[in-house]
């Protein structure tokens, strides 16, 4: 998709969660900018508190990489696990193009919109060692908290596979 505009809304989110039989729970709250905002407002409630990078490499080719979100992303041990070259952040409009997601809300959930099926998918193994996991469902005013299992059948039932990979603390 590359048409820029923004399709991945909390709705669409929860109606295929919904769809699928996943079971979730919401904590409302008021808009988090940062990571740290958004933990400060589900503190106390259990789930791995997730980071969700969306990355390109030199070759345009885009990755999805949901990891903890107390750990700092290590391109280069990125790059030697990927076998991708000259990784960095995506740009914006990438963001928007592929996932159909604003800057600064990125989740699988942005899958659902990518038609091509063209992001490469990793876990970090800190990661997929909690039982439940959190994420903006693609807006950040909300929380969403998930079994770990329900989260790969998501995102399996769109068609992606993923990859489990051990990124440095």
């Amino acid at each position: 998709m590359a048409d820029g505009e923004v399709r991945a809304t909390y709705q669409q989110c929860i109606a295929e969660l919904d769809r699928l039989g996943i079971k979730y729970t919401v904590v409302d709250h008021p808009a988090a900018e940062t990571t740290e905002q958004a933990d400060h407002y589900i503190e106390g409630l259990e789930g791995a508190r997730t980071k969700t990078m969306f990355l390109h490499d030199k070759k345009q080719r885009h990755y999805l990489v949901i990891m903890d979100d107390r750990k700092r992303m290590d391109f280069k041990a990125f790059q030697e696990i990927s076998g991708a070259k000259r990784i960095s952040m995506a740009k914006d409009e990438e963001i928007t193009a592929e996932l159909g997601l604003r800057p600064g809300i990125i989740s699988p959930f942005g899958l659902m919109n990518n038609q091509e099926k063209d992001v490469q998918v990793y876990i970090d193994q800190m990661v997929l060692d909690q039982p439940i996991w959190t994420f903006h469902p693609n807006e950040n005013t909300h929380t969403i908290f998930l079994a770990n299992q329900d989260v790969l059948r998501f995102i399996e039932a769109y068609g992606f596979s993923y990859q489990v990979i051990d990124l440095p603390a």
